[in-house]
């Protein structure tokens, strides 16, 4: 894998997208079809996927791509990442329709950009694209594209897929704002600033997000409103770290 060209002028992380819901209502790692008896592995055991749906001791019949991909969903919750992209390749081969088969290569390329594996994210969301490139599914593979390639150093072409999410669908607010970001990467602020006002619109407003738009408004001289915006943003963050305290003192029994 070669090296992204450049370091970023800050440590910003902008979004990945969404190839999976969360939270997660149900976390089963030995779904009934698998027929995996617990008494006798380690249900999260990373061999057992491997062991159990081997091609040849199982049939393509005896697979159900939907299981699998809960599986993989699962795996990813306790980032296990690595077991979540054969549990996702193994979906995308057993799946029956390009619907299930486009899902599960999307969430492939996402646990590929957990373990900052950017060329394989990349080809993941490709075959993705290459199922369908204007599904439901196109905007979020089109987007995790545009965040794998900027990581991989293309950044010219991390632009035109987050500009074709947005064409995709836009109404899809990772899409708007990681291309703020790709934007004022390349001091484009005012369209920028457009773009990040359309993710907040769309019901992406958090901590991340707000400080993105305080960098653009530095840039564009409005620091008055960039003053404010970071003052909401440092509350945000002040109540979020504030939940996790409470929440983590209920799971101690205090």
């Amino acid at each position: 894998m070669t090296d992204r060209a450049g370091d970023r002028k800050d440590g910003h992380r902008f979004s990945e997208g969404g190839g999976f819901d969360d939270p997660y209502d149900e976390f089963d790692l030995d779904p009934p079809e698998l027929d995996v008896d617990p008494s006798k592995v380690d249900p999260v055991d990373s061999r057992v996927l491997a062991d159990v749906l081997d091609e040849r001791q199982r049939s393509d019949l005896a697979v159900d791509a939907g299981e699998l991909l809960d599986v993989g969903l699962n795996y990813m919750q306790i980032n296990r990442f690595e077991q979540a992209t054969e549990t996702f390749e193994r979906a995308a081969q057993f799946a029956e329709d390009d619907h299930r088969k486009q899902e599960a290569w999307v969430n492939k390329g996402v646990a590929h950009a957990e373990l900052e594996e950017w060329d394989e994210a990349i080809g993941a969301h490709r075959e993705a694209l290459a199922i369908d490139d204007s599904s439901e599914h196109a905007a979020t593979a089109e987007t995790n594209l545009a965040y794998a390639l900027w990581e991989f150093g293309e950044t010219a072409q991390a632009l035109e897929h987050a500009e074709r999410a947005v064409g995709i669908d836009e109404r899809f607010p990772q899409a708007w704002y990681n291309r703020a970001f790709f934007l004022h990467e390349r001091g484009l602020n005012e369209d920028a600033l457009q773009c990040i006002d359309n993710a907040i619109r769309l019901g992406m407003r958090n901590e991340g997000v707000l400080e993105e738009k305080v960098r653009i408004l530095e840039e564009l001289g409005e620091y008055e409103e960039a003053e404010e915006i970071a003052e909401e943003a440092e509350e945000m963050r002040e109540r979020t770290e504030q939940r996790i305290v409470e929440e983590e003192r209920k799971q101690l029994g205090e």
